[in-house]
């Protein structure tokens, strides 16, 4: 994107501004869904072995993050997705989606699944997943399907 030098990192979670964003994400899903349907993680959570974060970056400020919990062989799960405020709109989401779908590819598994929100304020994350290809579809795991969340997946 014009005007915007993006570079990816793994991200180790101790960078502030990491943290940050990861706040406001599960804010913004305490806000839009009841507490006992948001399955959002924390930092903490996302230090599990089996999940790997990466971030987006536009110089010393952070423009999105993202992780992909391993579930088995060959599926995979988009946790914590989020484009930092500033940069909504402007590709990092994108890029970022991108890259998790290469890295999955690349650690050959042969799908990928993410759970999320019903509410208005996930349209501009589902309209990312419809056209990076993902496809609406059952429960996954351990989630139960309800009123208050959905599932896409995407074969690699």
């Amino acid at each position: 994107m014009a005007g915007h030098d993006f570079v990816i990192k793994a991200d180790d979670l101790s960078s502030p501004q990491t943290g940050a964003l990861i706040a406001l994400h599960l804010q913004g899903m305490a806000q839009n869904t009841p507490q006992e349907h948001v399955y959002a993680l924390d930092k903490s959570g996302l230090r599990a072995d089996n999940i790997r974060v990466w971030s987006v970056w536009d110089g010393d400020r952070i423009a999105a993050v993202g992780a992909l919990k391993q579930l088995s062989d060959t599926q995979g799960e988009i946790k914590s997705m989020r484009a930092h405020p500033d940069f909504c709109g402007k590709g990092a989401g994108k890029l970022l989606l991108l890259h998790i779908i290469a890295q999955s590819k690349q650690d050959g598994m042969t799908r990928l699944s993410l759970e999320t929100g019903c509410h208005p304020d996930f349209e501009p994350a589902l309209t990312l997943y419809r056209r990076c290809g993902f496809l609406p579809g059952a429960a996954f795991g351990d989630y139960h399907a309800g009123e208050h969340n959905q599932f896409f997946h995407l074969n690699l």
